[in-house]
């Protein structure tokens, strides 16, 4: 027997349910009602394709509920039951598809910042990008949201810019006061600038150019306070 209880919504997570009513029962499922139900994760991952997939046919402004359950075969119910919104929702599918920035370690600074700077712009690319893009308005009257989508894509590559910066700074390239948060932000912001004011792809001309006329100069370690220690990347003789 289903059960009628209705669960506590979430605010920006979703929730991975078992009930049966939450399951592939949207109007006009007689095509396929025949199949087994899908639940949890399977359903919810249903959910995140069809509105990243929304997003690059229609974009943010026109995305709707109706139209996402319709393309995952779900209940708009069960999209309800799991997020209250459709900025909740595109949240959680931004979420699932954040990509992992594996640190690069060619034992050369350059190409390392190069490399991942590209993995940066690279993440923004398509439906996620797009969905990014979407809520830049809603942030603005949404406190929770904006922490949420600062960690989900903002602060998602400074760990790996600290790593790569840290490896630098073993080398004697990098100065040790440049391993912070802060440096380590300037080089992905000023590449989701780019990209909120001009869309993607990304120049791979520009990415070379935050590479080399901004983090370099920045991080790069110097000996007398004018002239580098050494050339970006090697290692300074003994």
């Amino acid at each position: 027997m289903r059960s009628t209880a209705r669960p506590a919504r979430p605010k920006l997570t979703a929730m991975a349910s078992s009930d049966s009513a939450e399951g592939d029962d949207a109007p006009g499922a007689d095509t396929y009602r025949n199949k087994p139900r899908r639940r949890g994760d399977e359903l919810n991952d249903a959910i995140y394709a069809a509105t990243l997939a929304e997003l690059t046919e229609s974009g943010y402004a026109d995305l709707t509920m109706e139209r996402v359950a319709a393309r995952a075969k779900a209940s708009k119910g069960s999209l309800y039951r799991r997020w209250p919104s459709r900025t909740e929702l595109v949240v959680d599918a931004i979420r699932s598809h954040q990509p992992e920035h594996q640190v690069p370690d060619t034992g050369d600074l350059r190409a390392d910042l190069l490399t991942l700077m590209g993995k940066v712009a690279a993440s923004l690319e398509g439906a996620r990008g797009e969905a990014v893009r979407g809520l830049a308005v809603e942030v603005t009257r949404n406190p929770e949201l904006l922490r949420t989508l600062r960690a989900e894509v903002m602060d998602s590559a400074v760990p790996p810019m600290l790593e790569v910066l840290r490896r630098g700074a073993v080398r004697g390239v990098v100065r040790p006061a440049a391993l912070t948060p802060l440096v380590a932000q300037v080089g992905p912001g000023l590449i989701r600038q780019h990209f909120m004011a001009y869309g993607s792809p990304v120049a791979g001309q520009f990415i070379a150019d935050v590479v080399d006329q901004v983090v370099l100069p920045l991080v790069i370690a110097h000996a007398d306070g004018d002239a580098p220690i050494a050339k970006a990347g090697s290692t300074p003789r003994p």
